[in-house]
């Protein structure tokens, strides 16, 4: 099992050494939408802890994405507005252990994700 695990981490690796822009940016969102399935889980289960941990690394992940927008380009704004409101509400779903909200959260993180493979299927990129 462990040697499975390994290999796949070494893969996992070696796909994101390699991957474009804007496939890292699909790996981020697909990674948060894991993160915030996971926390949608522990909280229907009452395991605040687990929650609590998914949450804030779907945090990290809006993080990353707030600090690498190149804001030389106007929709820039419109993510780091969008980025900034998701952040505000995931710290207050991890506070009150909100269900509803996190699950708020998870809707526009697919609805983000989905448009963002449509943008690069239009560039071409995938």
């Amino acid at each position: 099992m462990a040697l499975a695990a390994n290999a796949y981490a070494q893969y996992t690796n070696t796909k994101a050494a390699t991957a474009k822009p804007a496939e890292l940016t699909l790996m981020l969102y697909d990674g948060a939408i894991k993160f915030c399935n996971i926390a949608e889980g522990a909280l229907e289960n009452g395991d605040n802890s687990k929650a609590n941990e998914n949450i804030l690394k779907v945090e990290r992940i809006i993080d990353y994405l707030l600090a690498t927008l190149d804001m030389k380009y106007e929709v820039a704004k419109d993510f780091e507005r969008m980025y900034i409101y998701i952040n505000s509400r995931l710290v207050e779903a991890n506070v009150k252990k909100d269900l509803e909200i996190v699950q708020e959260i998870n809707g526009h993180l697919h609805a983000i994700r989905d448009t963002w493979v449509e943008v690069m299927k239009r560039a071409g990129v995938k």
